[in-house]
């Protein structure tokens, strides 16, 4: 907003009032005081001798690092696939269960705004709160180590991410068609078939897609805390030093992401 003073030669133009300015400067004060009391929060006990020589300890560990070791390649095209079967399947469960609470949350397709939709949306706030990692952490704990934790862990955190985009891509649908169908005489089933459906198509296949190139990524780190796949290995060469095999698992990690950005890039092109 611009502000005008009187001066000598006619009035002047300011981009702000006085008042402004000052509410500015106070706002500027405010956060260098903020960031002044996070810094010295964080660093209070900050052992600075670990820091100045963290750039030696890097170079030390990365020499160690290289070259990769090659000849572990063939103990990881097992985990790598079990990797892959983690994302894929949990991404499949996620879409089943998420597909139904997003037609019971979206406003236009609830049965009830006032008991349904609040439900379904609370089950897609609760699976968006908890990370893939902690979802898996607990599940290992209650079903114990293996593929079946990291398939449900990764289901479980997709419900979702897919359940609310799916549920806004429905509340945005065009209610003339749908209109359209219903005028027709069409029954519930058909006016969903034909009215609702074809118009999220497109959404729905993107988001699920999208999905799995997350999961890839996010399925990679399960094994850390026992949920399998390649994470088993990287915690395991890890633990044991092997910084060689921590390098061709990084690598490997890598070139899946790589492929699976590039799957999805095409899917949605193909769709979209």
């Amino acid at each position: 907003m611009m502000a005008i003073r009187p001066g000598p030669h006619g009035p002047i133009w300011t981009r702000r009032t006085p008042v402004q300015t000052l509410v500015v400067w106070v706002g500027w004060l405010l956060l260098v005081l903020v960031f002044v009391i996070s810094w010295e929060a964080m660093t209070r006990n900050q052992i600075w001798a670990f820091v100045w020589d963290a750039p030696r300890q890097a170079e030390d560990l990365f020499s160690r690092m290289v070259p990769p070791r090659w000849s572990y390649m063939d103990q990881l095209w097992k985990p790598l696939w079990d990797t892959i079967n983690i994302a894929t399947l949990g991404t499949l469960l996620g879409i089943l269960i998420a597909v139904p609470i997003a037609f019971l949350a979206a406003t236009n397709t609830t049965p009830s705004r006032y008991l349904v939709r609040p439900v379904a949306l609370l089950v897609i706030v609760a699976s968006r709160s908890v990370n893939s990692l902690i979802w898996a952490l607990l599940l290992v704990a209650i079903l114990g180590p293996g593929l079946l934790a990291g398939i449900l862990a990764i289901a479980l955190r997709s419900i979702g991410f897919i359940g609310k985009l799916l549920y806004e891509a429905i509340e945005e649908i065009d209610t003339r068609q749908v209109e359209a169908v219903r005028a027709s005489g069409a029954g519930g089933a058909q006016v969903l078939d034909y009215g609702i459906v074809p118009q999220i198509l497109p959404a729905f296949v993107g988001i699920s897609v999208f999905r799995w190139d997350i999961n890839i990524r996010e399925s990679t780190v399960l094994g850390l805390v026992g949920a399998g796949g390649i994470g088993l290995q990287l915690k395991s060469s890890v633990d044991s030093l092997a910084w060689p095999q921590v390098t061709l698992i990084f690598l490997l990690i890598l070139a899946t992401v790589i492929v699976s950005e590039w799957v999805s890039a095409r899917v949605r092109q193909a769709v979209i």
